[in-house]
Order: C-alpha cells, then sequence, then structure tokens
C-alpha cells in the first residue's frame, strides 16, 4: 500500500517485503539477502526512482540495519508475542522495533498505532523534532494519544473493506470513506497506516487514498479460494493473527469455521501453546504440519494441543494434504475453511530439504476447478 501511495509521486518505486523485492509491478530476480537489498536499490536508482518501502525484520533491526540504511517515515503497526526464541522476551523485541524509531531524522515522520500502547514507548525514544502521525481504528478501544487519523467505522465483506475515515485539522483534508480490495479489520489498520505515511511523505491525500484503495491484496492474506464452503488461504501464523483471521470468518459467515494449521519447527517453541490458546475460536481444528524442519511433527502439534485443552473437535494428521482434505470434506454450505500459516509458500521445509507444497494447489487438484474463484483475486 505504501509503495503504491509513494508511486504517485514518482515511479518506479522498490519494495522489498517476505513475500520479495519488487520494482514497481516488477518482480526482482535477486536473492533474498543484503546482497539483493543492495541490486534493488542500485535499479531503482538507474531507473531514476527516488523511493523504497522496506518491510523490516526485527531482527535486522536488532542487528543495526538502520543505522547503516537510515529510513526517511518509520511506521509501527503493533506489538504482539513473536520471535521470543530470538529476542528472548517481550521488551528486548520492542527494544528492537525501536531501533527504526530512534535512528529517525530530525526531518523524518514517524506514523505510530495509536491504540496499540507500545506506541508510547516508541514515541519517547523518537527524536525530538520528529513529526508523529498517529492513526487508529475505533474498533480497537479507548486510543492511549489521540489519533490525527481514524478509522471511525470499519466494514468487511467478502468483496473487501470500508473504511469511514476522519482525521485532525493538522493533517489536512482526508477522503471520508475508502474502500479496500484486501479483507479483515487488520487491512484497515494498515490502509491508515499507509494513507499517514504517504501524506507525510508529500502525497496529496487522495492521490494516495485512490493508490491504496487499487492495492491488490497480498497473495495468501485472507484469498478466496473458493465458496460453498468458502475456502480462505491466509498467511497467519502468529497468536494474534490467527485471533484476526478467524474473527474476520467468523464476522462473514453463521456457518461451522474450521482451520487447519501448524507451527514451524526449529524455532519459537513458547507460542504454539498461545497458537492453539487462539485456535479455540474456531468450531474445529485441524493440526497438521507447517515447515517442522528438523523437530518431529507430532511433537510440534502436541505443543500446539495444549492450548486447546477442551476443545471438542480437534483432528490430527502430520500430512498437510491428508488434514486439508479432511476439513473440506467435513464442510459444506456456508462454513468457512481457513488454511493458515503458510500463505504463498509453494515448498515445505522436512529434515533441511525443501518439498513441493502450495495449499491453494492442492485445493485445486481437490476440487477440480469446480469452486468459485472470487472475481475480486488474480
Amino acid at each position: 500500500m505504501v509503495a503504491n501511495a509513494l508511486g504517485c509521486l514518482q515511479q518506479p518505486v522498490a519494495r522489498i517485503t517476505s513475500i520479495g523485492a519488487y520494482l514497481g509491478s516488477e518482480r526482482m530476480d535477486v536473492p533474498r539477502s543484503y546482497a539483493g537489498l543492495i541490486e534493488t536499490m542500485r535499479a531503482v536508482l538507474q531507473r531514476g526512482g527516488r523511493y523504497a518501502a522496506l518491510e523490516l525484520a526485527s531482527w535486522s533491526l536488532a542487528q543495526g540495519f538502520v543505522q547503516a540504511w537510515p529510513c526517511q517515515v518509520g511506521v509501527f503497526t503493533n506489538l504482539t508475542p513473536e520471535h521470543m526464541d530470538i529476542h528472548g522476551s517481550m521488551e528486548n523485541y520492542l527494544a528492537a522495533k525501536t531501533q527504526l524509531f530512534i535512528n529517525l531524522p530530525e526531518t523524518g515522520i514517524a506514523v505510530l498505532n495509536g491504540c496499540d500502547p507500545a506506541s508510547e514507548a516508541i514515541a519517547a525514544v523518537t527524536p525530538a523534532g520528529t513529526r508523529i502521525i498517529y492513526y487508529g481504528a475505533a474498533s480497537r478501544g479507548q486510543p492511549w494519544h489521540a489519533l490525527d487519523i481514524i478509522a471511525d467505522e470499519v466494514a468487511v465483506s467478502w468483496t473487501g473493506t470500508r473504511l469511514r475515515l476522519s482525521a485532525a485539522a493538522g493533517l489536512g483534508p482526508v477522503p471520508l470513506e475508502l474502500t479496500l480490495r484486501a479483507i479483515g479489520e487488520i487491512y484497515a489498520e494498515n490502509a491508515l497506516a499507509a494513507l499517514a505515511a504517504a501524506i507525510g511523505a508529500g502525497v496529496p491525500a487522495q492521490l494516495a487514498a485512490d493508490a491504496i484503495a487499487a492495492t491488490a491484496p497480498p497473495p495468501g492474506r485472507f484469498e478466496i479460494l473458493g465458496q460453498a464452503p468458502w475456502i480462505v488461504l491466509d498467511y497467519a501464523h502468529t497468536p494474534d493473527a490467527i485471533c484476526r483471521t478467524l474473527a474476520t470468518a467468523r464476522r462473514l459467515s453463521h456457518g461451522c469455521i474450521s482451520i487447519v494449521f501448524g507451527a514451524g519447527g526449529d524455532r519459537d517453541r513458547p507460542k504454539r501453546k498461545l497458537m492453539g490458546q487462539a485456535a479455540m475460536a474456531a468450531d474445529r481444528v485441524f493440526l497438521t504440519s507447517d515447515n517442522p524442519r528438523n523437530e518431529d511433527p507430532l511433537a510440534i502439534i502436541e505443543d500446539i494441543r495444549l492450548g486447546l485443552q477442551g476443545h471438542r473437535e480437534v483432528s490430527v494428521n502430520p500430512d498437510r494434504r491428508q488434514a486439508i482434505i479432511a476439513a473440506l470434506e467435513a464442510a459444506s454450505g456456508d462454513d468457512v475453511v481457513v488454511l493458515a500459516g503458510r500463505g504463498p509458500e509453494t515448498h515445505q521445509c522436512v529434515r533441511d530439504a525443501w518439498h513441493p507444497m502450495c495449499d491453494a494447489d492442492i485445493v485445486r487438484e481437490i476440487i477440480g476447478g469446480a469452486a468459485m474463484v472470487h472475481e475480486g483475486w488474480t
């Protein structure tokens, strides 16, 4: 969303995320490494571009990335339990995220989620003189700081997400409504953050809003693969993300909600029980493998089950394909089957070897193209 909005000022815009590196709409064939970053930045400069939108991992921030590559605009979305195997504690995790803002120049801009209490700590270490723009959704409850731009109402449907907006006088006029192609309240918050960042960078509000509205959802983010039953592919692999994805499914359907998921091996073991607790919101749970790596898939599943004590419908099958088949066979009508954790990934890591494994391909094989793929997806 940020990259599309910045594209209103000048093309091309580099976009580097966990999915890959892009120059405008072109995917760059570069390694997912520091060398790939350098190559992408060189390409955008050679083509006359001036902007890059980066999704920065907390571990890279902890290792000093922004000291070498200071940013002009920093965006904070939320702080939820994640990467504890790397950081050791939530305090260290937050400290890593603050590095982005500590290193902003005095002419920089910090865009903070005013409904997340961690923003208070981030604001406290942001350099004096740096402009801070607070955003948030009214549905998140009382913000800890007055908001500069707010989603007063968020309406979610199977066709997208609609926001009704208002803004403080200091931010200037903003559109009263914004309709997104992405599905889910989390995308409403992301759109607010992108709009605030773009306005702060000098993009006219209406142009930025139009660009954000036109942005295609990332692959594997509440992506509809079929309906009757609804089949949803989602990258949710944290407790918070699972909660949000299941809440969206519940909001959209009166049918039975099923989730198929596992957890990655060789990392972040403490979050597995929390993922199980988050999955309690589903009517049916199908536990399976994600990327087990060098761990026993059944041992990973048992860690998740610790958070599912008392749930009446939990099935276990470490074979992900078979788990997906079982979930689809159990669903009908207005039911929703959420395939969580892997999103657009096309390979599964088992014992240091990568094998073809794509949830979307499995669904297409099972239904033989009979399901109705939503017209909003490409």
